[in-house]
């Protein structure tokens, strides 16, 4: 063999070995890169015709389940309870992808969870078609439906959160305005397009899931977290008297902070008690100040502000946030709730959720457990977990005190049930001057036994609702509602 017959089989060769190299480099370290890409139609395809699992409620009723279909695709993804639960289940879509839990629990419901790869291969020995597995929420039936009727029969925007207080499992969730997710599993093209397209262009947002991924100024109901920072302080005590005039001159400012009604709280002297009971402005202005922003920040990250609420479950939620550097007049602001703070109704129930089981915070999760395609054996359960300890065992009875007595005495009356005693705080957030406020009220009951926190908010709250008597008018009802079904249930 001559040299450039050698020089071009060495050449033919090298080329060879480099592409085996190459070929298996790709399927060894880009495979699930390659199978993850959007543009990927074949690994989708192959999917989308798969019967995908279940996602079922605490009671095993399916929210999302695979119908046979007379198509090309086999399977068609069905929603039973449509809106309901849109928020919570998001969507499946063969163009537009998937959201929510059909996004986060994706590997499982397709059955290409790592975890399912024993069942892959015996489906592939005896020739039966793969399945996707299960997943189990922790929503309660009753407690979802109560606050979809609470926010759905009133006509309100807005958003419901429940919590198991003992171990962080979230027993309702409920976003208003919600839609249909149907159309968008739908194997027709215009049908999906046109549906997205309508969710797009609609102002009211109808599949933002308002409950965990929209912030919100939490006004009063942000009180909480300053009484509970002022008790942790050691300085003040329930019964410790302080300013509450009309208005309260901010530091640095001519403009003054007035109570909503423009008087005294009392005698102008208010216990912190009798302030919280009355949601007295100018008395938590004054604790902001007196406190300072970090003890305040320090007391809002303890409750969970400045990280991710739901870190179990891949859903998007939003941090919750109070300001990084405020001055003292954005600080005093900031005490009542308003400036920079924002939160989500998800936070605000954690909030409540951790007064109530003695000062300690759970992690909050939306999946009880996953399991196979036999909806038997369960792959994986969660397990209650604790996030931090937010304040004392002590701070923790003083404040659910205080909050009986907001409900007892003061202006969250309408969260009263017969035979248990309730624990909340009603709140109203100014927006602006050509807006509607934000009603919201966060509470837990039984006060004595803890069972369930919840947190309301209205969005458009009307403008006869411009004080606190709005979260307690519009919001404490529907968390009312909420706990007696988790109670009853």
């Amino acid at each position: 063999m001559n040299s450039p017959i050698r020089r071009i089989s060495a050449g033919c060769l090298l080329l060879c070995v480099a592409l085996l190299i190459n070929a298996t480099y790709v399927q060894a370290f880009w495979a699930d890169d390659l199978n993850a890409r959007s543009e990927n139609r074949r690994v989708l395809l192959d999917e989308f015709s798969r019967e995908r699992g279940p996602i079922l409620l605490a009671d095993d009723t399916p929210i999302a389940q695979s119908v046979p279909v007379d198509d090309e695709y086999q399977f068609q993804r069905q929603y039973p309870e449509g809106p309901m639960y849109a928020p919570v289940t998001g969507y499946y879509s063969y163009f537009f992808g998937r959201t929510a839990m059909e996004r986060a629990q994706n590997d499982i419901l397709s059955g290409d969870d790592d975890r399912l790869f024993v069942r892959r291969l015996i489906d592939l020995v005896t020739g039966e078609e793969p399945r996707g597995g299960a997943v189990r929420l922790t929503i309660d039936p009753a407690a979802q439906q109560a606050a979809w009727d609470g926010l759905t029969e009133g006509g309100y925007k807005g958003a419901v959160v429940a919590i198991d207080i003992e171990t962080g499992a979230i027993l309702a969730m409920v976003s208003s305005p919600s839609y249909d997710p149907n159309p968008m599993a739908s194997h027709t093209t215009e049908v999906q397009q046109e549906t997205r397209d309508a969710l797009a262009a609609d102002p009211n947002k109808p599949d933002l899931n308002r409950a965990i991924a929209q912030r919100l100024p939490p006004g009063s109901v942000f009180k909480l977290v300053t009484a509970a920072a002022a008790l942790e302080s050691g300085q003040f005590d329930p019964d410790t008297e302080v300013p509450g005039p009309a208005e309260y001159d901010l530091p640095q400012s001519t403009r003054p902070l007035p109570n909503q009604n423009g008087q005294a709280c009392g005698d102008g002297t208010p216990t912190l008690t009798e302030a919280l009971r009355v949601s007295c402005n100018t008395a938590f202005a004054y604790l902001g100040n007196e406190l300072g922003d970090d003890a305040l920040r320090e007391q809002a990250e303890k409750f969970g502000f400045g990280t991710q609420p739901l870190t179990n479950d891949d859903m998007n939620a939003a941090t919750s946030v109070f300001p990084a550097n405020p001055d003292e007049p954005q600080t005093a602001l900031s005490a009542i709730g308003q400036f920079d703070v924002s939160a989500t109704p998800l936070q605000m129930a954690m909030v409540s959720a951790a007064i109530a089981n003695d000062g300690v915070l759970m992690e909050p999760y939306l999946v009880r457990e996953v399991s196979g395609p036999d909806l038997v054996s369960p792959i994986e359960r969660t397990e209650p977990e604790e996030r931090t300890r937010a304040v004392s065992p002590e701070t923790a009875e003083e404040l659910t005190d205080m909050m009986v007595d907001v409900v007892e005495n003061g202006t969250g009356r309408n969260a009263q049930i017969d035979g248990i005693e309730v624990a909340g705080k009603t709140g109203t957030a100014q927006s602006s001057a050509d807006r509607p406020p934000y009603a919201w009220f966060t509470s837990f009951a039984p006060a004595d036994e803890p069972s369930v926190a919840v947190a309301v908010v209205i969005e458009d709250a009307p403008d006869t609702a411009r004080d606190d008597i709005g979260g307690g008018r519009l919001a404490a009802p529907i968390a009312r509602d909420v706990m007696e079904a988790v109670l009853g249930s």
